[in-house]
Order: C-alpha cells, then sequence, then structure tokens
C-alpha cells in the first residue's frame, strides 16, 4: 500500500474508533456488589479506561458505618473515611457536620428541598424533572456508591392516580455493606424491583401504618428483603409496636438508648433485627 492511502486508511480507523472509545468512557459506572447478579460472577474482572471517575468507591482504612436517625426521614450516614450523608434531606434536619451528600424524594416538602445550601456537592433527586423518565443515580463519593431503584408514588393530597417513578429506593454501598432507604415507598414492590435492588444488610423503613403503606404490606417487604438491620423511621400516628406486630419470632426486636448505631459487616446481628432508634418512637 502506498504510504499516502497508509495514511488515509489508518486516519479512518482512528475515526471509527475515537466516538466507541468516548462511548465507553462515558457509559463507566462502579459496580455495584449488592445486587443479586453481581453475586453470580466470581473473580469477574471489569475493563477500565485512563480517565474519568473511579469505578470503585476508595478503599479505607475503617470498616464502622454509623447511621444518625435525625428525624422524620431523615438519616445521618457517616462513612469510615469521613463522608457525611443526610438522606430525604429537606433542610430541617441536618447533621451536625455540613453533608457531602443529600439524598431526597418527591411525595411532600418534608423529603426534599428546592433550595439546599449551595455547599453540598451532591444533591440527588431521587425523581427526573423530564416527564416520563426515571432518575438514574450512578455516583462514587469517597468510599461511598450511591445508585437508585425508582418507584412509583401516589399524587398527595387525595388527588388520586399515580406520579411514575416519583419515589426512589436509594443504596449506599459502603465498606462492603449495601444500606438501603426505601424512602416514600407507596407500593409493594415487584419482583424486577427486588433483582434491581439486591441484597440489603441495612434497611431503613417507613412504619406510618398507611401514609405510605399499612403495616402488613411494608412488612412483606421487610420480610423479602431479608435485611439483617431493620431502622423503622417516618413514624406518624400508629406506634411502632403496629408495624413491629407483623413479625414472628424469625425477628428480634430491641429499643436503641440513642439516635445512632454504628454497624459494620463483622458486626451485622446474626438474626433480623428491628432496632427502634430514640426519637422514632
Amino acid at each position: 500500500m502506498k504510504p499516502r492511502y497508509l495514511v488515509l486508511a489508518i486516519a479512518c480507523i482512528a475515526a471509527l474508533a475515537a466516538p466507541n472509545l468516548a462511548g465507553a468512557q462515558e457509559q463507566r459506572l462502579p459496580v455495584s456488589q449488592c445486587q443479586a447478579i453481581a453475586q453470580t460472577i466470581p473473580k469477574a474482572t471489569f475493563a477500565s479506561f485512563s480517565g474519568g471517575p473511579p469505578l470503585v468507591p476508595a478503599v479505607s482504612e475503617g470498616e464502622d458505618v454509623k447511621l444518625t436517625f435525625l428525624g422524620h426521614s431523615t438519616f445521618e450516614i457517616e462513612t469510615p473515611s469521613g463522608i457525611v450523608i443526610a438522606t430525604d434531606y429537606n433542610g430541617w434536619y441536618r447533621p451536625a457536620t455540613p453533608p457531602d451528600v443529600v439524598t431526597m424524594n418527591k411525595a411532600h416538602t418534608t423529603h426534599y428541598t428546592l433550595t439546599p445550601d449551595p455547599g453540598i456537592k451532591h444533591v440527588l433527586h431521587g425523581w427526573s424533572d423530564v416527564p416520563g423518565e426515571k432518575a438514574n443515580i450512578n455516583v462514587v463519593v469517597g468510599d461511598a456508591y450511591i445508585r437508585n431503584v425508582p418507584t412509583d408514588i401516589r399524587f398527595s393530597y387525595g388527588l388520586g392516580g399515580a406520579h411514575e417513578n416519583g419515589n426512589s429506593i436509594f443504596i449506599f454501598e459502603i465498606a462492603g455493606l449495601c444500606i438501603g432507604h426505601l424512602g416514600h415507598l407507596h407500593y409493594e414492590l415487584t419482583d424486577a424491583h427486588y433483582t434491581e435492588i439486591g441484597r440489603l444488610d441495612v434497611v431503613m423503613v417507613p412504619v406510618d401504618g398507611g401514609l405510605t403503606m399499612g403495616a402488613d404490606s411494608m412488612s412483606r417487604v421487610i420480610k423479602r428483603l431479608r435485611s439483617s438491620l431493620i431502622l423503622p423511621m417516618h413514624r406518624r400516628g400508629p406506634p411502632v409496636e403496629a408495624f413491629v406486630s407483623m413479625f414472628g419470632k424469625d425477628f428480634d426486636v430491641a429499643n436503641a438508648p440513642d439516635d445512632s448505631i454504628t454497624v459494620s459487616m463483622r458486626t451485622l446481628p446474626k438474626k433480623p433485627l428491628i432496632y427502634v432508634l430514640k426519637g422514632v418512637r
């Protein structure tokens, strides 16, 4: 092949390859260790490209994750490296340390704010502002990987109908733990939802008895998830006992002496534990 044709051929190949490489970089996503499918791929090796965000959370020396109930459905999650996350952040219940990440759901203004502190680096909406689309959260912040599973919610204040994908179950993968916040869950989950969620070691569950779902429906979700640690939240009206009464001898129940718990893979309860933090009851 003559030199000038060789140069032309190389240029054409490069032009065709460039979009594919760019596309691969744009589609870089962390690998969930909590989804059920991830557990069926032993010793898998995933491709990576130079540049772009890391594919996995940063490795931290500690293994303890601290969860503190701040109020309503807002928890502070502190990772081993010191990343602070606030769930269902509405601006009223704030961690003592300004959060690095806040998650929100759009059921009521008690679950979100459109005017968060501008110093918060990562504001994650559990809904999409584009009609017909789902929120798609896949972000790594320090030693935390955060993703979401969208669910439908009813329209507020008795208007009837449903807001498709207006709620998100946020999942925080930290120090080997799979931590889930069910948000303002209005409908029992489908098999597809459970597959997307995967394993949850710790779950924060609304126990209001009807504003989200009745105790019977919510208990079925919790039994299906089979989490080691269940943290009630979002209590309005009925006592927590109305929710707890739906569980038998396969679950332990304890009232916490304070509003926080520190947990790791090593210290997870061997038997599922419903742990009622101070401030919830």
